[in-house]
């Protein structure tokens, strides 16, 4: 009889006591604590169990659970006598930074002045007996949401201090999440603000104290070190491409083939797998994340379960108000190619927004991306004396992956009402006049929105059009195969869709912003556009596949702020 699967479960006690559904990754424990390592930052996507592995460390350790290895009979870590020793030896602190959502600075410390209160009052015990001078106590009854700053980066370094005193051992402090109010403050804007107090908190607590045992940290991204870590040598950073762990977080091929077996749904694996593998941490590939598997195994529909289980609000807005590198970039991945691009696994977030790489670098730590191979760095410089940096190929995790950025994109034009869809249905029938009109409103309600607030391009019509071919890869697909920026001819074309049934028109598109000097009227550029999609034969490529030149319409889009002009059509009739 196969396991009860139990969805959002991340509580470990909760799941071993209630027997639901669990794969078993407390080797983690092992492998963990025998490193040695004094502070661990382990970078992995979310919903793949980070949050389980705090409260698994937090229940194996915490002196609070001292006598309930009855958690972990059966397990991989309870099978080694060593480990077994350790169980419910040490003072734990565990908190996490998750809920940190505020869209103000002021907010967002009083949310997590709010958590560090939360886990004072869980220790208030301190409190009773004489194991705290008055100065300490005065201190710690004044831990609380509204507390001063300065007495908040403080908070977990003095925490461990006092329970130092009580068990007179040193402290193990888990921290979930720590990435978050980070992200937060990137997108609304206070993150010189966060990153000097956050930076102040971790080197008081993981740094400058003497009472810290270990430190497990656990996020999404690697915030760089001039940010958040300057201060931290002691840190032992995990990122996706180490090994360390690799096959700690989310599930191996065997562990879904195998639970597929026991839920009679062996039949199924190849598809599964399309799905939901693609996950590759360090040199372990085949990994699966948790959150469909469990999602699939309790409805046994396939669905976008990991890729809408968060709004991919960052991810969304990187890549539209992205430059056409970016863009084109993204047409590629969502055409099943891969990319290649230098990496920096330390996020700088003041340079998403000017950073190609940053950005590339941000969708791999989110799990969006995965690397299908990479160089090694290089051991002597190049003609300029510098070390070129190792490039890494990289393509979309899976089709989850995939569906998700399809609904994304197709939502960037949700707010034009119809007239997106009105505009697509014109193009496909050559209605130039209807065209006109219902780009010209799509223009009107979109273009600032693929625009960026930090480096506003204003009457710039580059970021807007390369987001409106995304958009025409994403509606066409099943219609089209679009490509765009690629030689043909004499000459690189615009946009190309080329037709995947006979009976549809291949479609040639060239956009111009209107030189004031050279084309008083928008029709001098739309004239403009066409003669050069006739001049660099741009035709070519789609003869060659033997397309007729009657099946082949040609188009000029012609900018002037967002004012958009378009003429052409099947200029061979």
């Amino acid at each position: 009889m196969s396991r009860v699967v139990g969805i959002g479960h991340q509580d470990f006690e909760t799941i071993r006591e209630n027997h639901i559904f669990y794969v078993d990754k407390t080797d983690f424990i092992r492998e963990w604590w025998g490193s040695a390592d004094m502070v661990t930052l382990i970078m992995r996507p979310r919903r793949f169990g980070k949050t389980l592995t705090i409260s698994m460390a937090e229940k194996f350790f915490s002196a609070r659970y001292a006598g309930r290895g009855d958690l972990f009979e059966g397990l991989r870590v309870w099978e080694s006598a060593e480990m077994r020793k350790l169980q419910g030896t040490f003072p734990v602190i565990s908190l996490s930074f998750a809920a940190v959502k505020e869209r103000s600075y002021k907010a967002a410390v009083q949310r997590i002045c709010q958590l560090l209160a939360d886990v004072y009052n869980d220790n208030r015990f301190l409190l009773k007996g004489d194991w705290l001078s008055p100065e300490e106590r005065d201190y710690f009854q004044g831990v609380s949401a509204n507390m001063p700053e300065v007495a908040a980066t403080m908070a977990l370094y003095r925490l461990s201090k006092f329970l130092y005193y009580y068990y007179g051992k040193k402290a193990v402090i888990l921290l979930d999440e720590y990435d978050a109010p980070m992200q937060e403050a990137y997108v609304n804007g206070y993150w010189e603000e966060m990153a000097s107090f956050i930076r102040s908190l971790f080197n008081a607590a993981f740094k400058t104290n003497p009472y810290l045992e270990r430190a497990l940290m656990t996020g999404i991204t690697r915030v760089s070190r001039e940010s958040l870590f300057s201060d931290l040598n002691n840190l032992k950073v995990v990122s996706a491409t180490s090994d360390d762990y690799a096959d700690c977080f989310g599930f191996t091929e065997e562990e879904v083939f195998a639970v597929l077996d026991e839920f009679g749904l062996s039949a199924r694996k190849q598809l599964v797998k399309r799905w939901y593998d693609g996950f590759i941490f360090g040199s372990k590939r085949d990994i699966y994340n948790p959150w469909s598997i469990i999602n699939y195994l309790d409805t046994q529909k396939f669905a976008l379960y990991w890729a809408n289980s968060s709004s991919n609000s960052l991810a969304g807005t990187l890549i539209r108000q992205s430059g056409r590198e970016v863009k084109r970039a993204m047409e590629d991945l969502l055409s099943g190619k891969h990319i290649v691009t230098e990496l920096d696994e330390q996020i700088v977030y003041n340079e998403l927004d000017r950073s190609g790489r940053a950005i590339w670098s941000l969708l791999l730590a989110s799990g969006y991306l995965k690397v299908i191979g990479h160089e090694e760095y290089a051991e002597n410089e190049d003609e300029n004396g510098f070390l070129p940096e190792p490039k890494y190929e990289l393509a979309l995790t899976n089709l989850e992956v995939r569906r998700m950025f399809h609904s994304l994109i197709g939502r960037w034009f949700s707010d034009c009402g119809g007239e997106y869809n009105d505009f697509i249905k014109a193009l496909l029938t050559d209605d130039i006049k209807a065209m006109n009109h219902y780009m010209n409103q799509v223009a009107l309600c979109t273009f600032s929105y693929f625009d960026t607030g930090r480096n506003p391009s204003r009457e710039d019509p580059e970021r807007f059009y390369h987001g409106f071919v995304l958009g025409l890869m994403v509606e066409l697909s099943d219609r089209y195969v679009l490509t765009s920026n690629r030689e043909s001819g004499f000459g690189r074309y615009d946009v190309m869709l080329e037709p995947r049934r006979e009976t549809d028109d291949a479609i040639i598109l060239e956009f111009k912003v209107q030189d004031r000097e050279s084309e008083e009227e928008l029709t001098d550029t739309v004239e403009a556009a066409l003669k050069q999609i006739e001049e660099k034969q741009y035709e070519a490529a789609l003869t060659t596949r033997g397309i007729p030149g009657e099946r082949i319409r040609k188009y000029g889009f012609a900018f002037q702020g967002k004012h958009v002009r378009i003429g052409g059509g099947n200029l061979s009739l």
